[in-house]
């Protein structure tokens, strides 16, 4: 019997599940994809007998009452909404990769550098006051970026803004070298890296070991003057810190695009800030068709007995 008769005798069942986002559009897309699959919405009924279960933010002990489970696919690149989960059955747990997602990123961020680099963050609170100013002009090359996390995307950023001239560093837990990248790693070594940097990008994955990590204390070890770009996760940014940084003078401001409660509530002091410049966590979106031909494949190798794609592990969280 061939894989194709297999898959059409009994095509893959995905749940979609969700406690924070609402996942249609995930199945109009799989629905229109013409791809051959068993579709369920949680919390409709017959969700917990799928094969499958396509998560983001899914409800902690959900996924281990789900007894035919044998994958667990996110939706993104991300993986901590899912490992958050202390029920989490032992089954593989995927991401989606996609190549253009790191291309995203890197194009957010050279424009989070530019507004600071260029002042266009001055010049927009100017504009505001109709204050005519000209400061003098910095070369790129005289202007260190430092990326705070340097997987995949880092290294894509930091590539992109190394080629653009700027002075590019980069921190991670374990050694990693990029030609024309200065590489700082470990504990040891992250206050002599934050010495050096005009704007800090963070792109770390959420651990129990970065959450929290943009604090008053690592604001502190900034030189003055410094901003804040974070395209990771709103559990690494303590709000309030921030806030207390930018208002003493010692950060000039921020770029955020991922906030720990999103969307970001109506009362929050982040919206009115003139120094703190936000978007609704849009830095880089992978194609939604590439989303559901990833989770169709490997929905399709794990009920064929093949290892799937582009596993985490439980381990590192991510």
């Amino acid at each position: 019997m061939t894989l194709t008769t297999v898959l059409e005798a009994k095509p893959p069942h995905i749940a979609l599940v969700s406690s924070t986002l609402d996942l249609n559009f995930l199945k109009n897309a799989f629905e229109t994809s013409g791809l051959n699959v068993h579709l369920s919405l949680y919390p409709e009924d017959g969700f917990d007998a799928a094969d499958v279960a396509v998560a983001w933010n899914p409800p902690h002990g959900l996924l281990a009452t789900m007894p035919n489970l044998k994958l667990i696919h996110s939706i993104a690149a991300g993986l901590d909404n899912i490992f958050a989960d202390p029920h989490l059955p032992r089954v593989p747990v995927c991401r989606v990769v996609d190549s253009q997602h790191a291309l995203g990123m890197a194009e957010y961020a050279i424009w989070s550098v530019l507004l600071f680099h260029r002042m266009m963050d001055l010049h927009l609170q100017n504009a505001a006051l109709r204050l005519w100013e000209r400061p003098e002009q910095i070369a790129a090359r005289d202007y260190t970026v430092g990326i705070l996390g340097f997987g995949a995307i880092g290294r894509t950023v930091g590539r992109r803004l190394h080629a653009l001239d700027y002075n590019v560093r980069a921190w991670a837990r374990s050694p990693k070298q990029e030609a024309g990248i200065a590489s700082f790693h470990g504990d040891d070594q992250l206050p002599d890296f934050l010495s050096g940097c005009d704007a800090l990008i963070c792109l770390l994955p959420l651990t129990d070991a970065t959450r929290g990590i943009l604090n008053a204390d690592l604001f502190a070890s900034l030189p003055r003057g410094a901003a804040v770009i974070n395209m990771g996760r709103g559990e690494h940014l303590m709000e309030a810190d921030l806030l207390a940084a930018i208002e003493s003078g010692h950060l000039r401001g921020a770029v955020l695009d991922v906030f720990l409660q999103e969307p970001l509530p109506q009362d929050s002091p982040l919206w009115s800030h003139p120094k703190i410049f936000k978007t609704p966590h849009i830095a880089s979106m992978p194609s939604v068709h590439e989303v559901v031909v990833q989770i169709f494949e490997n929905a399709t190798r794990v009920l064929t007995g093949r290892d799937p794609l582009n596993t985490g592990s439980r381990d590192s969280g991510y």
